[in-house]
């Protein structure tokens, strides 16, 4: 069964290298029964008979006796009866994370659902009996069951943009800026200067932010984790040192400080340094500092990273188009616990998509703003999405290669002037690999589509793309909630509640 990759890693994983895998382990002679609780959420009781169980003791028990070490009997000669009392509580302990791991596989493997996470599973609150049959149950999120819309002859738009000398000289003043020297003026601020300021958000009565030194350029809208300031430049342009300015902000339905999701806040800014920016001379040694022997190379490397910007966009407009047209009836309730896990993996997916796309850190910034303002539809819709790309790569066959992997490290590295070795290592060491895979698959998938698609080519205004006018800010402006409260009286019977309902669906569970 083909296992999707999109919140979590399949259940074998659950299993060390010293366990039976499931290939060694004959199938275990159990029967399920699966409860659909929502579109995404299933419900699975597992009864292990006591034959079984019995047999995986058996075995257990007759591998120690050939090595156990039993004062007064040589290695392997002691009694069997011995053996087991000796050693009846490391078997016990072995035998259930066994059984229940080769269970768990067992079933995930042979039930009508594609699991996309782990079992919500505490093995430490099972007890295995001493008689009888071995009962648990766990709870696991599942791809929802859909018919696939057709997708086929579907009517696209795709930008197109034939880049000239001009484009290319305003892309390269926003590359050097990257490099450039801020000098100090007494002169009022103009639209494209920097301002050193204390930044202070408040919000009925309170203070939710304080920062210090916030280096800020001068732009149409200054955008935070939680919310924007738009029309900035009419509040920044003509403020000196010492100025306070401030605006007003309606901060996201999805802002990290619940209290204060959709209410105003006003902010802020103490103005302590007004700089203008110096850009660096294209000298032969600041472009052998890039890694270039010549200014047209450097142009060339320009240009090529604004064709991966229009072929991002050119990617990111077909799988809307694709996406809103299949995903009309893709009415699903998706549990708030995978849109939560979700929503980081959805942060380094637009990361690694933005990076191979030649995007500066700057732009990536302001594009996960925006998406933290709205994150959870966001997440949801990019669920949504997933699941029917996914669905079409696996009834199409569309499968990965080594070969994918290395073009987009390759890419990755090139746009931080590292190695490809560096950039994998990174990537492998913060687990994202399955992140990479589902951008590799969904690409191929969407290119495929492409074939069949019908095409309008309509214009692709880079300069509105790449030179928006928005500043990122890399905090909320709302700050982070407050911390959790001691639990009171009334969450103390909830949980007790809880508890014994635990107990009433499973007759396993032990509550410590």
């Amino acid at each position: 069964m083909e296992r999707s990759a999109v919140a979590g890693a399949p259940c074998s994983s659950m299993m060390s290298d010293n366990d039976i895998s499931s290939e060694e382990q004959k199938a275990i002679d159990l029967t399920s029964e699966v409860f659909e609780t929502s579109a995404c959420e299933r419900r699975v009781r597992v009864t292990v008979p006591r034959t079984e169980i019995n047999g995986y003791f058996d075995k257990e028990f007759a591998e120690l006796a050939e090595t156990a070490h039993m004062p007064g009997f040589r290695v392997g000669k002691a009694p069997r009866k011995l053996v087991e009392r000796r050693f009846r509580k490391e078997i016990v302990d072995r035998v259930k994370h066994v059984l229940v791991v080769d269970s768990l596989g067992q079933v995930t493997d042979s039930a009508e659902f594609t699991p996309i996470s782990e079992p919500d599973l505490d093995m430490s609150a099972l007890v295995l009996p001493e008689e009888g049959d071995f009962v648990f149950e766990f709870s696991i999120e599942v791809r929802p069951d859909f018919d696939l819309p057709e997708w086929k002859g579907l009517k696209l738009e795709r930008p197109v943009r034939d880049f000239s000398s001009d484009d290319v000289d305003r892309a390269v003043k926003r590359v050097l800026s990257r490099y450039s020297d801020l000098e100090e003026t007494t002169e009022p601020a103009a639209l494209g200067d920097y301002l050193s300021a204390d930044i202070t958000v408040r919000g009925e009565g309170e203070t939710l932010q304080s920062v210090e030194d916030e280096l800020i350029k001068v732009s149409p809208s200054l955008s935070f984790h939680d919310g924007a300031v738009e029309d900035f430049d009419k509040l920044a342009v003509g403020a000196k040192v010492g100025d306070v300015i401030t605006g007003r902000v309606t901060l996201s339905v999805d802002a990290p400080n619940e209290a204060f999701r959709e209410k105003e806040v006003e902010v802020e800014f103490r103005i302590k340094k007004v700089e203008r920016e110096s850009l660096p001379n294209v000298t032969e040694g600041f472009l052998q500092r890039l890694g270039y022997d010549t200014e047209a190379d450097f142009r060339d490397a320009v240009l090529d990273s604004l064709k991966r910007q229009l072929e991002h966009e050119q990617h990111r407009r077909a799988r809307k188009q694709i996406t809103n047209g299949l995903t009309v009836s893709a009415t699903w309730e998706l549990p708030p616990s995978l849109l939560k896990r979700q929503m980081e993996r959805e942060f380094h997916r637009t990361i690694m998509e933005l990076q191979r796309s030649g995007y500066s850190q700057e732009e990536i910034i302001a594009r996960l703003n925006s998406i933290r303002q709205n994150s959870a539809a966001n997440t949801a819709q990019s669920l949504k999405e997933h699941f029917i790309l996914e669905k079409i790569a696996e009834i199409e066959k569309v499968e990965d290669a080594p070969e994918d992997y290395d073009t987009e490290i390759s890419l990755i590295a090139a746009q931080h002037n590292v190695s490809p070795r560096r950039v994998r290592a990174q990537i492998e060491k913060a687990g994202h690999m399955d992140i990479l895979r589902n951008q590799i698959i969904e690409r191929k998938v969407l290119g495929m589509i492409n074939e069949h698609a019908v095409f309008t080519d309509v214009p692709f205004i880079w300069n509105e793309q790449a030179e928006d006018g928005i500043e990122a800010v890399d905090w909320p402006l709302g700050g982070e909630p407050d911390a959790i409260d001691e639990a009171t009286k009334e969450d103390l019977k909830a949980v007790h509640q809880e508890i014994d309902e635990k107990k009433r669906v499973d007759p396993n569970v032990r509550v410590q």
